[in-house]
């Protein structure tokens, strides 16, 4: 029983975390300022997340869960079609979206914290997505790209498209942005991308 309060209370602490860097960027954010957030002292957040690392750390690992759990096909390779939901999803969600953007402008910083981070989970990224377009195309995509070669264009128009929406969201609809660019990527002839199959599991 203690563990799962224990449980609850660091959850708590990370979606607290969460607000704070999408409010004052990871620099400006304290312990001391997610402490208050959730009635703790500094010393008692300490007993869950030694330091502001640690809990950053955190923050990013669980943002990613909420991305990736249940989005997978059988064979661990998620369809083009969940990926253009995740992006629908992502635009609900501004504040998640700004605050992950905003670490990721941060971490290209020497020193940073999450640069170590973000550089393996752009190898890991790249990765998932030339496994995307490999189960979508084959061994060549329209274009004559091979998905490898395709994978970080996916990932900077994934990215990309977040930063310019965040900036001026009414002037850039990311989701019908990205479905052109699935348009783009399927060639001559192509159709937009129809509407995602229902999951029993949904996005997070």
């Amino acid at each position: 029983m203690a563990r799962g309060r224990g449980m609850e209370r660091r959850a708590e602490i990370v979606r607290a975390a969460l607000e704070v860097i999408a409010e004052r960027g990871y620099r400006g954010a304290s312990l001391s300022a997610v402490a208050e957030r959730v009635g703790l002292s500094q010393q008692g957040l300490l007993h869950y997340f030694p330091t502001k690392e640690a809990l950053l750390l955190a923050v990013l690992e669980e943002r990613d869960q909420w991305d990736t759990g249940g989005c997978a096909g059988s064979d661990g390779v998620w369809p083009v079609a969940l990926l253009a939901s995740l992006v629908e999803y992502n635009a609900m969600r501004p504040g998640i979206v700004q605050t992950f953007s905003a670490l990721l402008g941060e971490s290209v910083t020497e020193g940073h914290p999450a640069r170590e981070f973000f550089t393996r989970r752009y190898t890991q990224v790249r990765a998932s997505m030339a496994a995307i377009l490999r189960a979508e195309f084959g061994e060549r995509l329209p274009g004559g790209l091979s998905p490898e070669r395709a994978a970080p264009l996916l990932v900077a128009v994934l990215d990309g498209l977040q930063y310019q929406w965040l900036l001026d969201p009414e002037a850039v609809d990311m989701p019908s942005a990205f479905g052109d660019f699935l348009t783009l990527l399927r060639g001559p002839g192509a159709t937009a991308e129809p509407e995602a199959p229902d999951t029993s599991t949904p996005l997070p």
